[in-house]
């Protein structure tokens, strides 16, 4: 058996004003053919399981072509062209193969689709056909449409969130792949949407976690092959987003939709569990201070670049510097022009710098700062978070400031912190400190829950706020809760 692998990942924040070029897909990865093996064999990644399986299996993997960019802005129409182009050109130089596993996102919004996904399902049925089998992976922040379930033979996403699990499901693809090809199963899809959409929720805790327990109780079912719920990606202004679950049993239509309500009908009635208010900078702080132990990490969930803000958001550190603390570090703020300066100044020096707020005016002015410069790295580490774990990250020259009392982390490379790494590439023991600050909103769970003694997430103006109504929501078909009135059901 033969299988063509390959992947286009991206999440848009429409809201963001940075374009995402071709050159922000290359900045972590435009692979190509044996490349892809090469980069993913034994990652905890889609790709990875996939790979794994398949050789476990003895399946022969035909990778095609496998790109990702960091969350941002609107993909424009050139890139649409060519990332589709190149998928398309590399699937057209295989032949006999017996079906067809893509990663994907599901929340990809580009200038010509807000559909990327949809679109570049069409543009692969096109190309090899309705005969060959063809599975996609979604993250579970998929905006989902009908048009993809139509286009594909059969879907699975995440269900948890930090992404854990999709090395498994990446797995799960090449088993569902093998045993298509083989007649031994026939996925029948049925997808439910509801008009609403959801704060980034982490499936460690209710009430996604009481969902996620419902899906799994349904896919006991021997006729049911996968029970996803799908949380959407909220922070997208287009005709049709939000939250939907989707449901795959073999050949059973009518099953597959009576799941899909159960499921739909326990998430409305739990709607308002998933908005819990959350405190601002300065009164996170104030509660890290007054909790007994350490270390308590405050993630800044409104400047998440995971979700395609900018990273260099001043909120939570401005706080930080005006707390007067003496035992906090912060890991990281996005800011390629300061780390040239620290590092053309060199360790030992102190610098006078206008830190972060350079991207937009939403996230918080520049900080004007005097600042001793401690280290200077390669931003190059391994990931060893459960959550893609063995990947090789590369945040670009990097610098350890100190100021005021706070270690501050400064990187030239966008990114979400997942893991400590990025501290203990710079020399702090996380765990001697009293508060660690970091931007990201669910997904550095994976790699800090361990090690915290508390969590608290703080909120503020920006890109991924937990506060909808800082969005202005155009396009919408239809009224969604909680920006509007509406019975959910």
């Amino acid at each position: 058996m033969r299988v063509l692998i390959g992947g286009i990942q991206h999440e848009t924040n429409t809201f963001s004003n940075i374009k995402t070029t071709e050159s922000s897909f290359r900045q972590w990865g435009w692979d190509i053919g044996d490349v892809i093996l090469e980069n993913n064999r034994g990652v905890r990644t889609f790709l990875g399981g996939m790979i794994d399986e398949a050789e476990r299996l003895g399946i022969e993997i035909i990778p095609t072509f496998a790109t990702f960019a960091y969350p941002s802005g609107v993909i424009t129409t050139e890139t649409y062209h060519a990332l589709v182009n190149t998928l398309l050109s590399e699937i057209k130089k295989a032949s006999d193969y017996d079906a067809v596993v893509l990663s994907l996102h599901g929340a990809g919004v580009a200038q010509n689709t807000e559909d990327l996904e949809g679109t570049i399902l069409a543009e692969v049925r096109k190309l090899i056909g309705d005969h060959i089998p063809l599975i996609i992976t979604l993250d579970l922040h998929a905006n989902m449409t009908q048009k993809m379930v139509e286009l594909a033979d059969a879907i699975l996403g995440n269900h948890l969130y930090p992404n854990t699990d999709s090395y498994e499901i990446g797995e799960e693809s090449i088993r569902l792949a093998q045993r298509i090809v083989k007649g031994e199963v026939k996925p029948t899809m049925f997808l439910k949407r509801l008009p609403m959409i959801i704060p980034t929720s982490t499936t460690n805790l209710s009430p996604a976690k009481d969902v996620n327990q419902l899906c799994y109780k349904w896919e006991e079912h021997e006729e049911v092959i996968d029970c996803t719920f799908y949380h959407g990606f909220p922070y997208t202004n287009i005709s049709e987003l939000g939250v939907a679950v989707l449901v795959t049993t073999n050949n059973h239509v009518d099953l597959a939709k009576e799941i899909a309500e159960d499921v739909g009908q326990f998430i409305a009635e739990r709607k308002k569990e998933f908005f819990k208010p959350l405190p601002s900078p300065k009164e996170g702080i104030e509660q890290a201070l007054v909790h007994d132990g350490k270390p308590v990490v405050i993630n800044e969930t409104s400047d998440n670049p995971g979700g395609g803000t900018p990273g260099d958001g001043t909120y939570l550190l401005r706080a930080m510097l005006e707390s007067q603390l003496t035992d906090a570090c912060f890991g990281y703020i996005y800011d390629p022009e300061v780390v040239d300066i620290a590092i053309k100044a060199g360790v030992g020096s102190t610098i006078n710098i206008a830190l972060g707020g350079k991207t937009d005016d939403l996230h918080g002015e520049p900080i004007q700062m005097e600042a001793y410069v401690k280290t200077i790295t390669d931003g190059k580490f391994i990931q060893t978070s459960e959550m893609w774990k063995g990947k090789l990250v590369d945040l670009g020259p990097s610098v350890r400031l100190q100021s005021n009392g706070v270690d501050i982390i400064v990187c030239s490379v966008k990114s979400q912190t997942l893991d400590d790494q990025i501290f203990k590439l710079h020399g702090i023991d996380i765990q001697e400190y009293k508060i660690v600050a970091l931007k990201s909103s669910q997904h550095f769970r994976a790699g800090f829950e361990s090690i915290s003694s508390k969590i608290i997430s703080v909120d503020s103006p920006g890109l991924t706020t937990m506060d909808f109504t800082r969005f202005d929501y155009t396009n919408l078909k239809i009224d969604v809760y909680p920006l509007h009135s509406v019975a959910v059901k």
